[in-house]
């Protein structure tokens, strides 16, 4: 009896925003769920304007030039800007897009502050039913995101929150500088 080979599913990180700069921060976190989840590769997916940020102090490309400066010696971690191929900035249908090109198990990667917003996201109840949010935990945000209306409403069901040695550093507190 001849047995097939089944390809294996891989598993990828996913870790959208702004970028606006990318820091240390983004690649801890990158590399604490690689390591923790198995991942084969995690994809930081640039968006142009994020929807609820009002403007960014640096352009798209000098975001994404940045990103991939700062991960240079990270080769597990993948720079793309796929809003002009999706025609959407909607993080539902960059996973949509994702899964109808491969067989992945996508781990969908975020801070805590945006778990405290997810409710608002686009769609946020398909997406954490297509993919597992790994919620890193960021200074000041851990109590909010557990009393939030998507941790409530997910009842942790493909949510699992990350404990990690933080760093103090946001891109918001690096365009104050």
């Amino acid at each position: 009896m001849k047995i097939k080979n089944k390809k294996r599913i891989k598993n990828i990180g996913l870790l959208g925003g702004s970028f606006d700069p990318p820091h240390k921060g983004h690649v801890a976190i990158s590399t604490k769920a690689k390591e923790k989840f198995k991942l084969d590769f995690i994809i930081w997916a640039i968006t142009k304007k994020n929807p609820f940020k009002k403007k960014h102090s640096l352009t798209l490309t000098q975001r994404i030039k940045l990103s991939k400066k700062i991960t240079k010696f990270k080769k597990f971690i993948k720079i793309n800007y796929y809003e002009d191929k999706i025609k959407s900035n909607k993080t539902n249908d960059l996973i949509n897009h994702l899964k109808k090109e491969n067989s992945i198990n996508i781990f969908l990667i975020i801070g805590a502050d945006n778990l405290i917003k997810f409710h608002k996201w686009h769609k946020w109840k398909l997406i954490s039913q297509k993919c597992n949010i790994l919620v890193f935990d960021r200074l000041g945000y851990k109590l909010k995101a557990l009393k939030s209306i998507a941790f409530k409403d997910l009842k942790q069901k493909n949510l699992r929150f990350i404990n990690f040695k933080k760093v103090n550093i946001s891109s918001s507190k690096l365009r104050k500088i």
